[in-house]
């Protein structure tokens, strides 16, 4: 029966496809949709009933293809993956082609692979019209222009389960070098995806350009200032003699030009009134905020600010653009009670820091927290909102370094409803919304680009957001907190963080303990020992040892991880030697004195030390419950790795050239547990 109703199903749609090209027949068939049949149909004389075969390259053919785009495919991996968590569902996948329909990259599990092999969705494969009817990628190759292709939309009956929308991605040049697409099995909210892919493919454009202009001087300018460093503003490159070199989209559209080549070759004082010594020493001067700069003819306005190339000022982008694989939905959180951190405490300088944090904050002065990575800021912060006036209020955390720069705007400032071609019904709000009332923590503030800071300047100043796609702005009461492990003044002195912002950030400045300089560590130990096994847990005084003199690197979240380790490894007997694997490499050889405790020893700065990097193979423990001795290595192999990155499985999965999946599906798979917070 069901076989029955597919295949009448089949028919029906070759008879669709067929009367719609050869009949006329097009209700309710957009546009887009009926000339790519048209052109399935007559140029490429497809059948829509027959099985669609997309021919796939052999290895070399498709080496040199991305060999040739390797800088496009470089600035765009980042943003897909990104792309991907945003979306956050299994049978979607994001995918790169190049100008002519070749898969180069593609971002979807492993489940949602295995489904689309058989149809010839993969690496390598010809997704271009003549060789896979109507789809989102192919579609969007011949129309140069956004497409969504829906379930029935597509040509082959095949495909009628899968909704496409595709999106062009050009060059400086202005050159469709590739196209951007996501397919899934939902045909719901393409609108809201059409928007993120948009986003998405012009932070890419920014990227490329990025890249491709390293020597550059980068121009940063947009009608309204609170829109420059961001992605409407215009971007121009010029050379050390002020000729503009590269233009992006946005650069074309404010100045009213049709293609980069109308501009490229051009001294920048033939477009402003400006040369760009000028505009660089007005820059400084303003601490590198917009300045006005009006056109050659003097009838428009504009904001601008540059800087020095790239490739001399050597900006610290690496580990932002790392961080933003690790990227997750923040959501407000309602008060909790105090946790396992800063229960309790009874280490001298954290309650102090805490009474001293909690009295400044009641009276409206905003902090900044000082302290390691792991070290436990963001608890500390929650901490302080718990105590807080405002704790009926949402805690809402914003990591300043993983926010993808592709959302940042809708992400932080949200839009309103129809703020863009297919912008979500309702809207959007943003984070900074969100924390009216309560508690805003900026974590890592010290990582922000500085692209972000001028308006996030302007939104703390003013206290009113301004949602994308509109100019009515919204009252916004929030209690402030931020936090770095950067010494923010020195990132000042070298031109990469706003002095102003410093400033307005810094009310008082509070620096968080390390672990290893707290006199708590044996109750923190127990209670997060408690807290992990459900139960108090026994502690054999040579585990206990260990524990007590090991540096700790990563703080906290370091100590939170192994613990969680050894509460699995012990199953509810004491946790002894054989139970801390990642610390086993730190204990002296045989024959050798281990180290006694001493508070001077634990407060020394250590560099962590990769074991794997040694040679050394990480010390044999029992397999955990359902594991062979194979797994139980493999599975220490990953322990020492994820210690080494400090728990950061986005940089762990880079160091293995796996995707964040993979590796969240393999630690699972060896019982390693992983928190996202200390």
């Amino acid at each position: 029966m069901t076989q029955g109703l597919l295949a009448a199903s089949a028919a029906e749609h070759g008879q669709r496809v067929l009367g719609a090209v050869l009949g006329g027949l097009r209700t309710g068939l957009h546009e887009q949709v009926a000339q790519s049949w048209t052109r399935c149909l007559n140029e490429y004389r497809l059948d829509p009933d027959s099985e669609p075969h997309p021919p796939v390259l052999d290895g070399h053919a498709l080496a040199l293809r991305r060999r040739r785009l390797s800088d496009v495919i470089e600035a765009a991996r980042l943003e897909m993956s990104t792309l991907y968590q945003q979306l956050a569902d299994n049978e979607t996948a994001v995918v790169l082609t190049d100008g002519e329909g070749v898969i180069l990259h593609l971002v979807t599990s492993p489940e949602f692979t295995a489904e689309l092999e058989p149809v010839g969705f993969t690496v390598g494969a010809i997704w271009n019209e003549a060789c896979a009817g109507t789809n989102g990628m192919g579609t969007c190759l011949a129309l140069a222009e956004p497409v969504s292709v829906r379930r029935e939309d597509h040509f082959f009956t095949r495909l009628t389960t899968l909704t496409c929308s595709a999106v062009p991605v050009h060059d400086p040049e202005g050159r469709m070098v590739a196209v951007l697409d996501v397919t899934s099995r939902s045909a719901l909210q393409q609108q809201h995806v059409l928007v993120l892919l948009g986003m998405t493919a012009r932070m890419i454009e920014n990227r490329l350009m990025e890249q491709r202009f390293r020597d550059a001087h980068p121009l940063h300018f947009h009608t309204r200032p609170e829109l420059v460093h961001t992605l409407h503003e215009g971007r121009l490159a010029l050379d050390a003699e002020g000729v503009i070199r590269a233009a992006n989209r946005s650069a074309l559209f404010q100045l009213g030009v049709e293609s980069p080549q109308a501009l490229c070759g051009r001294r920048l004082e033939e477009v402003f009134q400006a040369t760009l010594d000028d505009l660089l020493e007005r820059s400084r001067a303003a601490s590198f905020h917009p300045v006005p700069v009006y056109r050659v003819n003097g009838a428009h306005r504009f904001f601008a600010v540059t800087r020095l190339p790239a490739a001399e000022a050597q900006p610290a982008r690496a580990a932002t653009a790392q961080a933003a694989l690790a990227a997750r939905p923040v959501k407000p959180a309602v008060p909790a009670a105090p946790s396992a951190a800063t229960a309790g405490l009874s280490d001298a300088q954290l309650v102090q820091q805490l009474a001293t944090g909690s009295r400044v904050l009641a009276r409206g002065t905003p902090l900044l927290l000082r302290g390691e990575t792991g070290a436990g800021k963001e608890v500390f912060a929650r901490a302080l909102h718990e105590r807080s006036p405002r704790a009926t209020g949402a805690f809402v955390a914003v990591n300043c370094a993983s926010i993808p720069e592709s959302l940042i705007e809708s992400e932080l400032f949200g839009y309103r409803a129809g703020a863009f071609t297919g912008a979500q019904r309702t809207g959007r709000r943003g984070k900074i919304l969100q924390a009216d009332g309560g508690t805003l923590f900026l974590d890592e503030i010290g990582d922000m680009p500085l692209e972000l800071q001028a308006r996030l300047l302007r939104v703390l100043d003013e206290r009113r957001v301004t949602p994308l796609g509109t100019e009515d702005t919204h009252p916004v009461d929030f209690q402030l907190v931020s936090a770095s492990h950067r010494n923010l003044l020195e990132l000042v002195a070298q031109g990469r963080f706003r002095e102003d912002l410093y400033y307005r950030l810094a009310g008082i400045e509070l620096q968080i303990p390390a672990l290893r300089e707290r006199t708590d560590r044996r109750e923190l130990i127990q209670r997060i020992l408690q807290e992990e096994n459900g139960a108090p847990l026994a502690l054999r005084p040579e585990a206990e040892q260990l524990l007590m003199t090991h540096r700790w690197p990563g703080n906290v979240r370091q100590l939170r991880h192994v613990l969680r380790a050894a509460v699995a490894l012990a199953d509810g007997a004491s946790v002894g030697l054989e139970h801390l694997p990642s610390l086993r490499a730190s204990l002296p050889a045989p024959g050798a004195a281990a180290p006694a405790f001493s508070p001077q020893a634990a407060a020394a700065p250590v560099a962590p030390v990769s074991v794997l990097a040694a040679g050394m193979v990480p010390a044999e423990t029992p397999p955990p419950a359902g594991l062979n001795l194979i797994q139980s290595h493999e599975r220490q192999v990953l322990l020492q790795l994820l210690e080494q990155h400090r728990w950061n499985v986005s940089n762990v999965a880079k160091a293995l050239d796996v995707s964040r999946n993979t590796l969240y599906r393999k630690l699972h798979k060896l019982q390693i547990a992983v928190s996202q917070r200390a």
